[in-house]
Formats: structure tokens, C-alpha cells, sequence
């Protein structure tokens, strides 16, 4: 029966426990009384069901029991801080909380675990050493100078530290220290002498912004250790069961001395036991079997204790081991492990088995069965009557945890002493039908028509009664060049460019197809919905000027204003758009023009002799963007170059007009920027390649065309004669033997055959396969 243990825990590892409840918060340090740490549904309709807070770990009062209230036919339960929570991320940054929750006989068990997170914003100094009692270490007086003492825990980065309280002499050998990582430092002159002193540090540590903490620190000065070293106990006989499991405990003796450690002397080496070094607990490190090992009923040992430092300080102490036989055999069960699958139809009161147990250590003793759970904790599914299980409820395999697997195991007690049990494992697993259509609801998405490739629209939500719940795919029929929809998550994602201006709306057909619900993988569901998308108008494109650029010249009046050209501009994408701005912004120097909506005027109000005399040239550029309601704004600028020519009186003529000519005549100079197009210099070499290589091709295409032009107008010459003779007979032979072809073809043609030269084209018959010779003049033929 020991074989058997192990096959039980495996099994417990395998199957595992559905109604666990694994859960993980974070809570930061700067939470107070009240918080709100988690809350949680449990539907329990027949009985009046409690949560309770069984432990927790660290043990501390921060957290108040659980509530529960009902709420729409579910009960809620909430886990809050107490009145005394003060949490510390640096003193203790995680807490496993041990949660029950009890409806009827279903009781269900789980830890909640509480990590708890620093808060940059609160800083604050941590540890004992910022209680109101402070720390307190012991320290030896034969410490060495400077040596580390005692670390202070820092509160954030670039905090300060120094000691503020007074360390006078003769009461201090030295000042103590501290440095910048908080490690306090024995006195340069050290503890030689002070031993039983007790010495009080009051510690301040500051950081930014004016912010700071103290704490007290107390060093106690202990006297150097003795030398000598001596057991507490003395020798005596222990008594321990052969069946305890490798590791257990069996005695642990304790030594006087400074840094004692503890070994084996004898036997050398020790096959049963050993012992813990620093601890000096005696442990069992091998099966005590007496029936395999007699010779492990009785061990003496010999320990040896010494100081680590000093190995010449030592004493040993001998003291015996005995081993006690037990019961050792627990009930033998067949089968010894029960696995069957039915399906979640099976009725009520089916036999699954039936065990038979019986004890070696007393045969036709009387044996208890009882059946444990361990997955589901608590269900009512399955009942043992006697020593038959069977099926107790109706199974449903819609339910979270009610379906798939049942694990439970059959313990069975002897009636002896020690109590010995035997635990029969037992895996039932429920099959599952696949009975609802996965089903979703439409929804609608909204896309700018400036998305990128793979933004994502949106999510389908599909829902399926079956267990595992929401085990879809998705997908849509016959595809969509412009949306895609993830197969597991149900993403709906862009896949190309939209246009508002094309179609505002389009529709998705999104196809929901269930799996894994039934034991047979081939049997799915299905069900569809239909998602809209709406795109939003994105103003994509910048207004267009005709002409972009105009150059115009005007001759002004004193004191008067007037139109000097009207932009004109529009979306030729979206001719609807009409609403421009129009601004100036540059080349307005002498702020002489202005706009009147797309009209350009020239305002001359100047008077006296600040008046141009001369003419003058203005580059005005003006911004030209749209003013709809859509966004991004875009815009444009237009170029207009305005020639002034100052207003002049028909009356001058004297010597003053000369001078206004001669200055009128001022060479005007006037930039013009070409734009051109200088590219890369490994373009300019691709290029030129390119461009060899395809006149080469093209030259050699023209040769071939005109060589083979040369020989069609060519005349026929005697050699052309002899070579189509020669096609005709379908013989490679010397000039002799074609000449007498003629001779032979004389039946058949009695021309000459000089006359073969009148037939210039050569084909194959189609039905007969033959060749022929063709004028193509005449239409005359001669078969080959």
C-alpha cells in the first residue's frame, strides 16, 4: 500500500481544483481604512450563505471579515481595509488572505493574495527604526572598527542621513557614522571595553522638497564570548517509529558556546541520520524499514559541538536512537484506482463500481469507506452507499465546475493502531453536448477615413451557453479586401484605405462558429450578426489656387484704395467645400495691402513726403486654408507679386522730370527661382545602364529587321535555285545529283528548273500532312 501513496498525489496534481479561488490585487501603500480591496459573486439560492476570513499571512489586523449582501439574486462579498490599516510597501509588501465561503453543505476555499504596491508620492521612513520605540541591535565589543552595524532602510532615491543626537566623550569611545546607503559604522577606535554600555543614536533622514523623518536607533555592547563550549543536555536514549518519511525530525541538541556548529563524529559515515549544522536538529535521512534494515533498531551517535571560529573550542555528547516497529499495512482495495467517463445524460442512481478492501494485518476485520471530494470541494453529483458509488444528481455541463471532471477519492480505515487508511482515487469525467448557437449582438463602429492599416474598430462579442463558455471563432463569409476579423478575439480591424466621400456605411457579416463543446470534436454550432461601420469625414485634402501664382502691376493713387486681384481657390476632390480663410503672412512690409475675403487692396493713405516716389515691388504670399467643420485644417499658399508705380502729374516737365525719368529708369532686379530635380547619384548610374543596355537591344533588333528585308527583295541567283532544288528532293548531295533532279521531276512539271524559281513560298497541307511549293502571284502549287 506505501506504492500507492504516490499514484494518489499524482492524481491530485493531475485534477485539479475547479472551485479554487486564485486571486490577485494590487493595493497601493497609500490606501487607508475603508478601501475597498475586492468584491466578488456567488449565486447561492437555497441556503443563507456565509464568507469568512480564516487567516492571514503575515498575521495582522488591516483587514476587516468580509461582507456579503444580497443583490438581485446574487450575493456580493467585499473585502475592506480596517480602521488600523497602515500599509507599508518597504515592511511587508505581500499578504495571502484565507477565504470560505459556505452555501448548504457546498463550501468552497481560496486564497486571495494582496500585493502591495510603493507609492511614489508617499515616502516615508520604514522598519522598527521609525517606531516610536525604535531599533534596537547587539553588537560585540570585539567588533572591528568601521564595520557595518546596522542598514538603514532608505525611503527613496537621494535621501540624506546624519546623527543628531550627541555622542560626547567619555561616555562614547568615537562617533558612530553613517554613509549615504544607510549603513551605520562601528567608531574608528571600535568597542574595545565597552561591553554592557548602551548607546542611543537619534538618526534624521531628509530628502527633497523639505521633507524628512528620525528614528531612534539603540546599540547594546555585548561582552566577548567565552571559550568554552558544553552541551545543555545530557546523553539519552530516543525512541522514534520506523515509519517516519525521510527528513523527519528526531532530536535536536543545543550547545553553549560563541557560533556554535554541529557534526557526526560517529558512525562515519552515517547511513540513517544527520544533522543540521548551525541548527543541530537530528534528522532521519533514509526509510527506517526494519523488515529491509534490522540493523536500524538501534544507532548510537556521537555529535560533536565547536565554535566555527575557533574549532579547538569543542565538546561531543553520545546519546542512542531506537526504532519501533508499527502497523504498517493499510487496507489493500480493488480497483485500487477507479477512472470512467459517462455522459452528462447518465440518470440518476447509476452504479459507476463497486470495491472490495480487505486489511493484511487483520483479514475479515470490519473496514470504513467514506468518499472525499477534492473537486468539486462539496458536490452532491456523486454518493457512496456502502461500498457502491453511484450517480446522485442530475449532471450539467453548462455550469462552470459542475461538469468535465469529478475528483474525489474512497477512503478506507482499519480498525488498528496507529490508524491506518487507504485512499482509492476515483476520475470521473462527464462528456459534454453541444446544445446552444453561439449568438452575438450587432453593433455599430465608427472609423475615421484617415485610419491606418490594422487599426482597430472594435470587438464582437459572441456569446454560447455551451461549457467552455464563449469558445468561438469568428470569421467572415467570403472574406472582405477592407476589414478583417480576428478568429479567436473577434477584433474587427482595417485592413485597406477607406473614402468617405466613396461610402460613408458599410455592413460585416460576421459568421460565429463554436468548438470544443462536445465529445465529438466534428459537432459545431453556428450563429451570424451584422456589424455596422460608419466612416467620419477626414478633410484630407489642401485647397488649389488657379493660379498659384499671379504677378500683377498697379499704379496708385494718394490717399485712395483700390482692388489689386481676387484669389481663387477650391477642392477639385471636394468641389463642395467652399469656406476658405485668407491671411497675409508675408511680404506685407509696409502693411500697404489687405484682404477683403479672397479680395487683395491696396490701401494708400499715406500723405506727405513719407509718400513712394518710386516704384516698388511686394512678393505677398497668402495663406489660403479651408474653414469647414472637418478637421485637420489644411491650407495653401498663393504667390502674388504687385508692381506699385507711384501716381506721377501730367504737368512735369522740366528739369525735375529728367531727374524722375533718369530715377524711374533704376534697373529693377528681379529674382526667378526655377525649381529642378537633382537626383541621387546611384539613380543617375542605374539609369544611364539602363539606357545602354536597351538602345544595344534596339540596335540589334533594327539589324536583324533589315538583313532579313535585304533578302526578301534579294533576286533568286543560281545557289537560291540549287538550295530550293535541294528542300525539294529532300537529299544533301553534290552539284551533280541536283542537276538531275529535274530529269526526274520531268513526268510530273515539264518546265524547266529554272522554272522553280517562280515558286517563292513553301506550306504543309492540312489533311494530308504533304509539303508543297506556292506562287504567290499565280496560286500555283507543286508537291513535294
Amino acid at each position: 500500500m506505501v506504492l500507492l501513496r504516490p499514484l494518489v498525489l499524482l492524481l491530485a496534481l493531475v485534477v485539479s481544483d475547479l472551485h479554487c479561488l486564485p486571486w490577485f490585487i494590487n493595493v497601493s501603500e497609500s490606501q487607508g481604512p475603508g478601501t475597498i480591496l475586492q468584491s466578488f459573486s456567488f449565486n447561492c439560492s437555497s441556503h443563507t450563505p456565509t464568507l469568512e476570513l480564516l487567516h492571514v499571512q503575515p498575521p495582522t489586523t488591516f483587514f476587516n471579515p468580509p461582507s456579503l449582501t444580497r443583490w438581485q439574486g446574487i450575493y456580493v462579498g467585499k473585502m475592506t481595509l480596517s480602521s488600523s490599516a497602515r500599509l507599508d510597501a518597504l515592511t511587508v509588501n505581500h499578504y495571502e488572505l484565507q477565504l470560505r465561503f459556505t452555501c448548504g453543505n457546498h463550501v468552497m476555499e481560496g486564497p486571495l493574495s494582496v500585493d502591495v504596491q510603493r507609492d511614489p508620492g508617499r515616502i516615508q521612513c520604514a522598519g522598527r527604526f521609525a517606531s516610536p520605540a525604535g531599533e534596537i541591535i547587539q553588537v560585540p565589543e570585539t567588533v572591528t572598527p568601521g564595520t557595518r552595524l546596522y542598514t538603514l532602510l532608505l525611503p527613496g532615491q537621494g535621501a540624506q542621513m546624519s546623527i543628531t543626537s550627541a555622542q560626547d566623550p567619555p561616555y562614547f569611545p568615537g562617533p558612530f557614522s553613517i554613509n549615504g546607503q544607510g549603513w551605520l559604522q562601528a567608531p574608528s577606535q571600535g568597542l574595545k571595553g565597552q561591553a554592557q554600555k548602551v548607546f542611543q543614536l537619534q538618526i534624521l533622514v531628509t530628502f527633497g522638497q523639505g521633507r524628512s523623518c528620525c528614528g531612534t536607533l539603540t546599540v547594546k555592547v555585548l561582552p566577548a564570548p567565552s571559550s568554552q563550549v558544553s552541551f545543555l543536555q545530557q546523553a539519552q536514549n530516543i525512541t522514534i517509529p520506523e515509519n517516519l518519511v525521510p527528513g523527519s525530525k528526531v532530536v535536536q541538541v543545543q550547545a553553549r558556546g560563541f557560533n556554535v556548529r554541529y557534526e557526526i563524529l560517529s558512525p562515519v559515515p552515517c547511513r540513517l541520520f544527520s544533522i543540521g549544522r548551525v541548527d543541530g536538529v537530528v534528522r532521519t535521512t533514509s526509510p527506517l524499514e526494519l523488515a529491509q534494515a534490522p540493523d536500524a533498531a538501534v544507532t548510537r551517535l556521537r555529535v560533536k559541538a565547536f565554535e566555527r571560529l575557533r574549532p579547538w573550542a569543542s565538546a561531543e555528547l553520545d546519546f542512542r536512537v531506537d526504532v519501533q516497529s508499527v502497523n504498517r499495512w493499510p487496507p489493500r482495495c480493488t480497483p485500487a484506482l477507479l477512472v470512467t467517463q459517462i455522459p452528462e445524460t447518465t440518470p440518476v442512481g447509476t452504479v459507476l463500481n463497486t470495491f472490495t478492501c480487505t486489511d493484511p494485518d487483520s483479514p475479515g476485520s470490519t473496514l470504513d469507506y467514506q468518499l472525499l471530494f477534492h473537486s468539486p470541494a462539496g458536490a452532491a453529483s456523486l454518493c457512496l452507499q456502502d461500498r457502491v458509488l453511484e450517480v446522485n444528481a442530475t449532471l450539467d455541463c453548462d455550469t462552470p465546475g459542475a461538469c468535465f471532471h469529478h475528483a474525489a477519492s474512497i477512503l478506507v480505515l482499519d480498525s488498528g493502531q496507529p490508524l491506518m487508511t487507504t485512499e482509492v482515487p476515483v476520475l470521473v469525467m462527464v462528456t459534454p453536448v453541444n446544445e446552444f448557437s453561439p449568438a452575438c449582438v450587432p453593433r455599430t463602429f465608427r472609423v475615421r477615413e484617415d485610419a491606418g492599416p490594422h487599426a482597430l474598430l472594435g470587438s464582437v462579442v459572441g456569446k454560447d451557453m455551451d461549457y467552455p463558455h464563449d469558445s468561438i471563432e469568428y470569421s467572415t463569409p467570403g472574406g472582405s479586401a477592407t476589414f478583417a476579423v480576428d478568429r479567436l478575439s473577434g477584433e474587427v480591424r482595417l485592413l485597406g484605405p477607406l473614402d468617405y466621400e466613396l461610402q460613408k456605411l458599410h455592413r460585416l457579416t460576421v459568421l460565429l462558429t463554436d468548438h470544443s463543446q462536445d465529445q465529438d470534436p466534428t459537432c459545431h454550432r453556428s450563429g451570424s450578426c451584422t456589424i455596422t461601420i460608419e466612416v467620419e469625414d477626414v478633410n484630407d485634402h489642401a485647397p488649389e489656387c488657379e493660379p498659384p501664382f499671379q504677378e500683377l502691376t498697379i499704379h496708385t493713387h494718394l490717399g485712395r484704395s483700390m482692388e489689386v486681384t481676387r484669389v481663387s481657390c477650391q477642392v477639385p476632390q471636394e468641389p463642395q467645400r467652399l469656406a476658405f480663410s485668407y491671411s497675409i503672412v508675408g511680404g506685407n512690409s509696409r502693411s500697404q495691402f489687405s484682404l477683403q475675403g479672397a479680395v487683395l487692396v491696396h490701401n494708400d493713405l499715406m500723405l506727405g513726403p513719407s509718400w513712394p516716389e518710386q516704384p516698388h515691388t511686394y512678393e505677398l504670399l497668402i495663406r489660403v486654408a479651408d474653414a469647414g467643420p472637418s478637421t485637420p485644417h489644411l491650407s495653401t499658399t498663393a504667390t502674388v507679386i504687385v508692381h506699385l508705380v507711384p501716381w506721377r502729374a501730367s504737368t512735369v516737365a522740366t528739369s525735375t522730370h529728367r531727374a524722375t525719368v533718369t530715377s524711374m529708369m533704376t534697373p529693377l532686379l528681379v529674382t526667378d527661382t526655377e525649381a529642378f530635380w537633382q537626383p541621387e547619384p546611384w539613380f543617375v548610374v542605374v539609369l544611364t545602364v539602363t539606357s545602354a543596355l536597351l538602345l544595344l537591344a534596339l540596335g540589334w533588333l533594327l539589324s536583324r529587321l533589315l538583313r532579313g528585308l535585304a533578302q526578301v527583295l534579294q533576286a533568286p541567283s543560281k545557289s537560291t535555285q540549287a538550295l530550293l532544288l535541294n528542300s525539294i528532293q529532300g537529299t544533301e548531295g553534290s552539284v551533280e545529283r541536283f542537276m538531275e533532279a529535274p530529269r526526274m521531276e520531268t513526268p510530273q512539271a515539264p518546265s524547266s528548273v529554272m522554272s522553280l524559281q517562280h515558286f517563292d513560298g513553301r506550306a504543309q497541307d492540312p489533311r494530308t500532312g504533304r509539303d508543297y511549293l506556292f506562287n504567290t502571284h499565280t496560286g500555283a502549287r507543286r508537291w513535294l
